[in-house]
């Protein structure tokens, strides 16, 4: 009998607004964001093979170093901790990556492969790991990885870590990538992004002032940025997405959207997607 190919949607992630409330002993920031997810993403087929034990990754489009990729990452430490339960014979898997998200956007696409990989390998193995155990795993490849284990669209505090389920409205967004390069690292430590955001809470944050306290940064250090803003202004409300680069305008709908789309400079990818409280990946398990 032919080994049945497991197909799961990485979906995108927006940041709808995003605090920083202070620092914390160990040097991190405390945050509060919602997360919610956009019915648009990469693609992870996996194609189990019972004969060797092996794994494969075949990524055609992101060119990162196959053992620096996070799906590689992410297999790694799961078949460790399925070692760690006396679990040493697992099935060999190839993960073919299929990539429509772009890179350094501040959609969580290397988070959300890897969060995709983590549960459609437990799936494959014999789902011996709940859903919080896969967030422990996940979470130490990189911060945004747990939410796409969550999988619900959430206000999210501490280090971007603890997680109250919302409902935020789900609208289309037109999501438009500037030809700019940014690092996280340098922004978190730039002394203008701010660090005293008055503390709101899951009940109200939508009903407070909020913002993306590294968008006046990255558009200070990015002229391309400020002025891609300036113009999505003149169509929707428009916000950056997590660390950047990517803006994202709001529309009540995809005509709407689709309109907006029309004006966007050429050159710049942009794509329209609709915004999701229940994460695709979740969708597609439980059909």
């Amino acid at each position: 009998m032919a080994v049945t190919t497991l197909t799961l949607p990485a979906p995108a992630k927006l940041n709808l607004f995003l605090h920083i409330t202070g620092r914390r002993p160990d040097g991190y920031h405390n945050l509060q964001t919602v997360f919610q997810f956009l019915d648009y993403g990469d693609t992870l087929k996996f194609h189990p093979d019972k004969t060797d034990g092996q794994f494969r990754l075949i990524d055609n489009s992101s060119q990162i170093p196959e053992q620096e990729n996070l799906v590689w990452k992410a297999q790694a430490a799961l078949k460790q901790a399925y070692k760690e339960k006396g679990i040493e014979q697992l099935p060999g898997c190839t993960i073919e990556l299929i990539k429509d998200l772009p890179q350094g956007a501040g959609l969580g696409g290397g988070s959300s492969n890897a969060a995709t990989a983590l549960v459609g390998l437990n799936r494959l193995w014999g789902n011996h790991f709940s859903s919080s155990e896969l967030q422990k795993i996940g979470g130490k490849l990189g911060a945004d990885v747990p939410v796409f284990i969550h999988g619900q669209a959430c206000f999210a505090e501490g280090i971007g870590d603890i997680f109250t389920d919302v409902s935020p409205p789900e609208l289309w967004y037109l999501v438009v990538k500037p030809e700019v390069s940014i690092s996280t690292a340098e922004l978190f430590s730039h002394p203008q992004l701010k660090r005293d955001c008055a503390v709101v809470s899951a009940q109200n944050w939508d009903t407070q002032n909020v913002t993306n306290v590294f968008e006046p940064v990255v558009c200070d250090l990015h002229t391309e940025v400020a002025m891609l803003r300036r113009a999505l202004l003149e169509y929707a409300p428009t916000r950056l997405t997590g660390s950047g680069a990517c803006l994202f305008s709001s529309f009540e709908t995809r005509q709407a959207a689709k309109e907006a789309q029309q004006h966007v400079p050429k050159g710049l990818r942009s794509f329209i997607a609709q915004g999701q409280n229940r994460s695709p990946l979740i969708q597609t398990l439980t059909q």
